[in-house]
């Protein structure tokens, strides 16, 4: 089981935790093992909205593949705002030592620095307060208007609802894209990972619509893009003719149903290639008879 444990500040906004706890909750609906842990320095925290929440004092144990989060705040400053004592800090760094996977939203940057865990890392946070973060931790490099940056287990997020983006990244790299999609489309939110990089999966890019057939079909290829998939069994599978699926298909995506499918391939191909398969072996991994169709579409891209 993997435990997902927020560390919780008083003035915190509630959709910093609200937001990435909806997409780990869900995670955990679909049959994936989470459990979500809230932990503060004090049982009830005051929330900037006004609604206050209430949390355990006690840290569970951590493992390696469980990760903190620490939701942002009211800050329209981070100094003298966020205050948590030497334990907590303590116990974040400790874990991130630990092979642990550290997050934080909005303001909550300013506790992974206050831990030390910026030093030497890239990071970002919102607008807001990206040149105060700057100053208060100069040996770290602020990114500046990005929805996420990941370095080395340490994740930040701008702010507010970019805390779902940074949530639904952690779910694609731990299950694939594909359930980071799903997700997605059931907390009717746009599927993006465009973080610091070249995230933008092919599987959660076209996926910012909500056209069920189109979906469904979308689910079938994300699962089987590696084998032949006939467009009748695809329109079979949206429950629609084969005509109307191209329609649909071309309308939520902006391309065919085997363009999509190709698009896939091709991802996967480059993520082969990129850790040392070589092009032939990667063409034939993700479905394709030879390399030379897998090289026609890399020139396209």
């Amino acid at each position: 089981m993997l435990q997902v444990v927020f560390l919780l500040v008083p003035q915190l906004h509630l959709l910093d935790l609200a937001g990435p706890a909806q997409v780990f909750y869900t995670a955990a609906e679909f049959g994936y093992d989470y459990r979500l842990v809230y932990v503060a320095e004090q049982e009830e925290v005051p929330t900037a909205q006004g609604l206050p929440v209430r949390a355990t004092l006690n840290w569970p144990d951590l493992a390696p593949g469980d990760l903190v989060v620490v939701p942002g705040w009211r800050a329209p400053s981070l100094a003298r705002t966020g205050p948590l004592g030497a334990d907590s800090l303590r116990r974040l760094a400790v874990h991130h030592a630990a092979g642990g996977t550290v997050a934080s939203v909005c303001a909550g940057a300013d506790v992974l620095g206050r831990a030390g865990l910026l030093d030497g890392r890239r990071c970002t946070t919102h607008h807001g307060v990206q040149n105060e973060l700057a100053r208060r931790y100069p040996r770290a490099t602020v990114v500046r208007d990005m929805l996420y940056v990941v370095d080395d287990r340490v994740v930040t997020s701008a702010g507010i609802a970019s805390g779902i983006d940074l949530a639904l990244h952690l779910v694609a790299v731990r299950h694939g894209p594909a359930v980071a999609a799903r997700i997605a489309r059931a907390m009717v939110v746009y599927a993006r990972r465009n973080g610091d990089e070249q995230q933008a999966s092919a599987m959660l890019w076209h996926r910012a619509h909500l056209h069920d057939v189109v979906h469904r079909v979308q689910d079938l290829i994300d699962a089987r893009f590696t084998e032949r998939l006939p467009l009748s069994r695809l329109a079979a599978a949206g429950g629609v003719s084969q005509r109307t699926l191209t329609r649909l298909f071309g309308r939520a995506t902006g391309m065919t149903p085997l363009r999509y499918q190709h698009l896939l391939r091709v991802e996967r191909a480059e993520h082969l290639i990129g850790h040392g398969t070589t092009v032939e072996s990667a063409a034939r991994a993700v479905g394709f008879e030879d390399a030379r169709m897998l090289r026609r579409l890399r020139s396209r891209s």
